[in-house]
């Protein structure tokens, strides 16, 4: 379902900036989330968690844009959060778009009655209401980099998206650089299921290089990464996170920590290094101009899951065995629905823009794969779409028809572990993927002729 859309006048655009600390005051306290292991209790901080905030204005009508070090809130967190951003700004939460980085380092945002999410909620209406105090007049550009440091996860497929979006953000009356928003594709889980220290991955050292070398601040939004990678991680990262419990039973001696720990940091670090040498082979070609368009528009999908017959559901949960998940309660839960007689689980999305001038952010809560990204650009026939996950919330793996065939972790056996948080007990049907491309296109194409 496609609304109104809305366009701010442009006479003028005026943007406010700011970021806020995040990271839990008592880590001892905090549950990590991203790996299925027994323990995931947080041992130490290793870098700081941020919240950042971008408000943009143009005659009667404010935008807002907030980036998160975290794996990810329910969407029902985050409609809360949006809600109380909406509030503080006398707007609407369509007009409030919240990005995740989804690095695997942070803590789970709905634990011990969501006590995180309420921590970092505070903060961050802390942070909008500052950005909203500090606006000055920009100018906008986007540009592309080499996106070098994604590779794909699954054996059997090599397709990554190349892109890096950037968006150079200037001051209109000085020309100088103020922001520089980046979205990258790859999973931010360079730390994988070794790692019990607090951290925004690679996110966070890529924003400090960038920082230090421009002289302005940094944002990040996370691609279609379900099945993108880093490439450059510790040398048993395959088996750390496809085999979390098992990994857990190893132990290790203090040199042998300590050689994994600093091949990790060399892996940030990396990863960091290659993505500043992409911006830096761009950086000059992007000159920011007056800004002729900006909105931000939401659009409904539905979207559809099939429930397993019971035979069909052991034979998934025998899989996943193999990989050490116990399927138990998934199984009951699949019992019970056929036993409702409950065919199909339906679920509503919001898929929500963000569009500057002649590109756009856009992206809806689950963790879709990058071939829908570049489905969605070469159907539009348009660079400058960037698609993402993790907008808005976290609802799970949308797979593609190719990966759904294809099974797996991120296709079936997550949903054993997950299916309480996604409201499911499968990924969406085969097809949507290919229905999600034509209507995100079909929703962009409506806001630049608008």
């Amino acid at each position: 379902m496609m609304e109104k859309i809305d366009m701010a006048g442009t006479s003028e655009v005026f943007a406010g900036f700011a970021e806020i600390d995040i990271t839990p005051s008592d880590f001892r306290k905090c549950e990590l989330i991203g790996f299925n292991r027994l323990d995931s209790f947080a041992r130490g901080i290793l870098h700081p968690l941020k919240a950042q905030v971008l408000i943009l204005k143009a005659s009667n009508q404010t935008y807002c844009l907030v980036t998160v070090d975290t794996l990810s809130f329910s969407t029902a967190l985050t409609d809360q959060l949006r809600d109380s951003i909406a509030e503080q700004l006398h707007g609407r939460r369509k007009d409030i778009m919240v990005c995740f980085s989804h690095t695997h380092a942070a803590p789970d945002a709905a634990a011990n009655n969501a006590a995180y999410f309420m921590f970092a909620k505070q903060k961050i209406i802390a942070a909008v209401d500052l950005a909203s105090q500090t606006t000055f007049p920009i100018k906008a550009a986007w540009g592309i980099a080499e996106n070098t440091i994604g590779i794909n996860r699954r054996s059997d497929a090599d397709a990554t998206d190349p892109r890096i979006g950037i968006l150079k953000i200037s001051n209109a009356a000085t020309d100088e650089t103020q922001l520089l928003l980046l979205r990258v594709t790859a999973h931010a889980n360079v730390l994988s299921s070794d790692n019990y220290l607090i951290s925004s991955d690679y996110f966070g050292p890529t924003r400090a290089l960038l920082e230090e070398t421009y002289h302005c601040k940094v944002m990040m939004t996370q691609g279609a990464s379900g099945d993108v990678i880093s490439k450059y991680r510790q040398e048993n990262a395959d088996f750390l996170e496809k085999h979390p419990l098992e990994a857990a039973k190893i132990v290790h001696d203090e040199a042998a920590k300590k050689l994994i720990f600093n091949e990790s940091i060399e892996a940030l670090n990396k990863n960091a290094a290659a993505i500043k040498s992409a911006v830096a082979a761009v950086y000059d070609e992007i000159e920011p101009t007056a800004i002729h368009k900006l909105s931000m528009h939401s659009g409904t999908l539905t979207f559809k899951a099939d429930v397993p017959t019971l035979e069909r559901a052991q034979t998934i949960a025998a899989e996943a065995a193999f990989a050490g998940i116990d399927g138990s309660d998934w199984l009951e839960e699949v019992k019970s629905l056929n036993t409702k007689g409950i065919q199909t689980q339906t679920s509503q999305r919001e898929a929500q823009f963000l569009a500057v001038n002649n590109g756009c952010l856009c992206g809806i809560a689950d963790e879709a794969m990058c071939e829908t990204a570049i489905d969605i650009k070469e159907r539009a026939q348009d660079d400058f779409i960037f698609f993402g996950g993790y907008t808005n919330g976290y609802e799970g793996y949308l797979p593609t028809a190719a990966a759904y065939d294809k099974g797996g972790y991120e296709v079936l056996w997550s949903n054993l572990i997950y299916y309480k948080y996604y409201h499911r007990v499968m990924p969406f049907n085969r097809d949507t993927a290919d229905h999600l491309a034509k209507q995100i296109v079909q929703i962009w194409q409506r806001i630049l002729t608008s």
